[in-house]
């Protein structure tokens, strides 16, 4: 088998190395396997090649877009082929006709977007639907919350464009009579007789009707869709047009490589929506609460358990999207109601709320609408994250999260699954789609254990048989994959399996696409991603993680849920080098992964001194936009600062970075003579040697030194007013010596608007040092800091500062460096420190700053926000602020990171990546502004970016205030 051959006849890239094949390794299941290369085709024509190959080679091809599958789908030894990267066109819309051409890595939500201006809309959704691609929706016949509305991908599903194991191209759409048997093409021809064969045989139409689950579940995953193919014609006289899509759809790859999909469209729903947020003291009941709430043409009815609730408290973003919940109930059914009118809608509402209080069901009813629905179905869509998040090595399994019965039985079902669990003291979550019949259940199982992994395949066993007794469907949606392939001859009866082998046989002769997947697949408690009684290293590390027992098991916390791939068009800012570059090892997923195996398995002294997780890490902005954004909370910015840290310890810390931890020092010197240093870094010929010199990229402009820094104008001229309103000024380095205008400015805005300001000598924040590793002086630091403000600040002098990635540091990283009754006094300390946005916006709401202290001149100002601020604060305060002065409109430009993230973007080997991130929103977004409108950002980088990639310049938010202060 020649790779390299492979690699010279592809337009794409193949990749060999350990690096990547360990990133493709896993994905959102308990599977793990080292594929033999990655594929990243660039056209069909590599395709072609790559099937050709595997055809010649008897190698298999696993197709991949996102990767999250949860029955490890995209898991197996052969050559992974990643179609995420350069096949994500829309290819054609009609709006008239009701339908589009995608490729298969077009992500579903994007998608949406491109269809909104016409109306319309792909109406099928997963929980992962920011992410989850077309490729994928359709090989798992994917559905989700709006199911009971719009049913599952293969409805959606018009025509498909293929390459099939010979190498040739087909199309597979709706056909009549004629048209089955005037097939021009050997394979195609050859798949359309002997598929008819099988169906037109009594004996198999039978087994097939007997043994497929029940046609009142609408879930239904089990196997090859050959019950779905009988009710088209010519096998059902009024039936849809026979159409092979159908089985393509659920077919998880294993059948034919896909190229374009033709999707129905559907037409944008009224938007009268209201949301019944049903709390129930037990499950069961809110399982009955779910059949009244059937008679009103929900939408969606989702249940979240109070597992999941839990979890929503220990997670920064969304423990505010928890507004709506009252108490502690066992369990949340959220029942989407729509209709035309507004009225309608709202006498949906009440007739359904008065028949639950009537049959005694729920104890109360909150109604959401307006932008609160978004962030209930956000809380709900991050519930597999969310679980992640538990200390310890147990977690909820994904063993029998996704079996499906007819919603009639779903009470008394669900009875009987958790009677079984508790033979073996188990218990589990229940979450999703209780108005299809099908809830994602998952027991909490140590997959590390050999008693974890017996569980793992018992309790499947058992539901499995479970399952059967209510002729429902082991997948709902998950896809048989290599975890319930096993049990098919007991869900379907062994005479369809033989039939769906058949079709396996008859698409696939030479097994290239998929192998051991749906059919002959390994035993289901094989390749784990953890060995039976396998020990979880433990390393003395300077940051604490000991919430999560330790820097490993903190990285254990991603379960491969992707939600790091969001592209640009989902908004956030996790994760930034991923939206750029679009490559899985810049994904937190990918660095979470690598860490996870490196430290597992390395016997070398230091494991952390390893060139894969470099590797991985390089790209990393610590944006800390995963910290928030990811519903497992893996904070790589604070998993990536303690790797730098270690590997500095076997490896030394280069020149440039120290250059970087100690800016303070460096800028101390120069202010000595602020006017050389500006001189040498304005001038072009004399800046591009000292930034060859000091590895930065030429490209990129250097902040100016300010003639004075500000801590001396505190210290000397600045005479603070007497007042009952106090507060302590942070004087962070950054504006100390860069930005000493926005640092007096700030000063005097506060001063002006009645506090007294405070200002004592402090230690550097130590944003610089976190940012290169740097842990023991970024320590020393911190705990000099917290040892000085606690004897200082409290509610009625908190501290406030300017730059957000150094005043938060006080809220985050301080937490983490610093030990016992110090430890206790950073987080008392930290419910006192404030951004002075935040700051600011606190003191409107009491009415202590109001409108009349402004001018009435009309600004339009847009606000790029600062990673640290969204991802440990809120832009919500930056808004208020600034929208006080009465004709003040305010816009949050709609981006993620700029790109800078402090040092990364002027460092030469990032300086494109870095550029490449503003232009996705931020920089198209600035350039389009007229030059009247303001443009404003809180952070140092931030601002520089801007300048560079726009040469527009940005303010700081108090600037802004205090141009418009009377």
């Amino acid at each position: 088998m020649n790779l390299n051959a492979l690699q010279s006849d592809l337009q794409g890239d193949l990749f060999t190395d350990n690096t990547t094949r360990k990133l493709y390794a896993t994905d959102a299941s308990a599977y793990r396997e080292l594929p033999l290369a990655v594929a990243i085709p660039k056209d069909q024509k590599d395709l072609v090649t790559l099937v050709n190959f595997a055809r010649e080679n008897k190698t298999g091809l696993i197709p991949r877009t996102a990767g999250t599958s949860l029955a490890g789908q995209v898991v197996g030894n052969g050559i992974v082929v990643d179609l995420s990267k350069h096949f994500g066109k829309v290819l054609e819309i009609n709006s008239e006709e009701g339908y589009v051409w995608v490729e298969p890595g077009i992500v579903r939500d994007d998608l949406n977007k491109h269809l909104a201006q016409y109306g319309m809309f792909f109406a099928p959704e997963t929980s992962t639907a920011n992410r989850a691609m077309i490729g994928g929706m359709i090989g798992n016949n994917s559905c989700g919350s709006n199911s009971v509305v719009y049913g599952s991908t293969r409805e959606h599903l018009l025509e498909v464009k293929t390459i099939l194991a010979n190498g040739s191209e087909a199309s597979f759409g709706p056909m009549d009579a004629d048209q089955l048997l005037n097939q021009d093409k050997s394979l195609q021809r050859k798949i359309y007789a002997e598929t008819l064969e099988m169906l037109q045989q009594p004996i198999n139409q039978k087994e097939i009707i007997d043994g497929f689950p029940k046609p009142d579940v609408p879930r239904r995953n089990n196997g090859y869709a050959l019950d779905m193919l009988l009710r088209q014609q010519p096998f059902t006289e009024n039936g849809e047009p026979f159409n092979l899509s159908s089985l393509i759809a659920g077919s998880e790859g294993t059948l034919c490589f896909i190229t374009q999909a033709k999707l129905k469209l559907t037409p944008l729903p009224p938007n009268h929506k209201r949301l019944v947020c049903i709390h129930s003291e037990t499950i069961d009941d809110s399982l009955r609460a779910n059949l009244v709430a059937l008679k009103y043409a929900p939408s969606a009815c989702e249940l979240m358990d109070h597992y999941i609730l839990e979890a929503t408290k220990r997670n920064a973003m969304y423990k505010s999207n928890r507004f709506f919940v009252q108490g502690d109930p066992q369990a949340i059914l959220v029942v989407e109601l729509n209709d035309e009118t507004e009225a309608a809608a709202d006498e949906k509402v009440n007739s359904l709320i008065a028949e639950l209080k009537a049959s005694n069901h729920g104890y109360a009813y909150p109604i959401v609408q307006g932008d609160g629905i978004k962030l209930v179905w956000d809380l709900r869509k991050a519930g597999l994250g969310l679980l992640s998040n538990i200390p310890g090595d147990a977690k909820p399994a994904p063993v029998i999260e996704d079996t499906a019965v007819d919603v009639k039985d779903l009470p008394a079902y669900i009875r009987e699954f958790n009677q079984i669990l508790n033979k073996y003291g188990l218990f589990a979550v229940h979450y999703a789609h209780a108005g299809s019949g099908e809830l994602h259940l998952r027991p909490i199982l140590n997959l590390k254990t050999e008693e974890g992994q017996r569980l793992f395949r018992t309790i499947a066993e058992e539901i499995a048989t479970l399952v059967k007794k209510y002729k429902g469907s082991l997948s709902g949606e998950h896809g048989d994959g290599r975890l319930r392939g096993e049990f098919l001859p007991q869900m379907i009866g062994e005479h369809n399996y033989q039939l769906v082998k058949q079709m396996k046989r008859i698409w696939d002769p030479e097994n290239i696409f998929n192998p051991n997947k749906i059919v002959d697949t390994p035993p289901m408690d094989t390749f784990l991603r953890y060995e039976k009684g396998q020990v979880t290293p433990e390393f003395d590390t300077t940051f604490d993680f000991s919430e999560h027992e330790g820097i490993l098991r903190s990285a254990e916390l991603c379960n491969g849920s992707g939600d790091c791939r969001k592209t640009e068009l989902s908004g956030g800012t996790m994760c930034p080098s991923y939206m750029a570059t679009r490559d899985e090892k810049d994904t937190t997923r990918a660095r979470a992964n690598m860490l996870r195996e490196i430290l597992t398995h390395s016997t070398e002294a230091n494991p952390f001194d390893n060139p894969e997780i470099k590797e991985v890490m390089d790209l990393c902005l610590s944006c800390k936009g995963c910290s928030s954004e990811c519903p497992s909370n893996v904070d790589m910015a604070k998993l990536k600062g303690e790797w730098q840290h270690q590997y500095h310890k076997s490896n030394g810390i280069p020149f440039r970075t120290k250059q970087i931890a100690h800016f303070s020092k460096s800028m101390k010197l120069a202010s000595k003579a602020p006017w050389a240093y500006n001189l040498v870094f304005g001038n072009r010929l004399t800046g591009n040697i000292a930034k060859a010199i000091a590895g930065f990229a030429k490209e990129r402009s250097m902040p100016a030194l300010a003639k004075q820094p500000l801590s001396q104008w505190l210290k000397k001229e600045f005479k603070p007013k007497t007042s009952n309103r106090k507060v302590y000024f942070f004087c962070d380095e950054f504006t100390n010596y860069s930005d000493a205008e926005i640092g007096k400015t700030t000063v005097l805005l506060l001063d002006k608007l009645g506090y007294e300001v405070l200002f004592v000598p402090h230690a550097d924040s130590g944003r610089p040092q976190l940012s290169k590793g740097l842990l023991d002086e970024a320590k020393d630091l911190a705990e000099q800091n917290v040892q000085q403000f606690s004897a200082l600040v409290d509610a009625n002098a908190p501290l406030v500062g300017v730059e957000p990635s150094a005043i938060l540091t006080f809220r985050d990283e301080y937490m983490s460096l610093t030990r016992g009754e110090l430890q206790q006094k950073a987080k008392a300390l930290s419910a006192y420190v404030f951004t002075v946005e935040e700051f600011l916006a606190q003191e409107i709401d009491k009415g202590n700053i109001t409108s009349k202290q402004f001018n009435t001149e009309t600004k339009l100002i847009k606000v790029q926000g600062h990673c640290h601020q969204k991802s440990l604060s809120s832009m919500v305060p930056t808004k208020k602020m600034l929208s006080l002065p009465k004709n003040f409109t305010v816009h949050m430009i709609a981006s993620g990171c700029c790109g800078m993230a402090g040092s990364f973007g002027y460092e030469k080997e990032h300086y494109e990546v870095s550029m490449k991130i503003g232009e996705l929103v931020l920089f198209p977004a600035v350039r389009q502004q007229p030059k009247e409108v303001i443009i404003a950002a809180a952070g140092t980088s931030c601002r520089h970016q801007i300048k560079d990639g726009t040469s527009r310049i940005a303010k700081h938010p108090v600037e802004v205030l205090w141009e418009a202060v009377i």
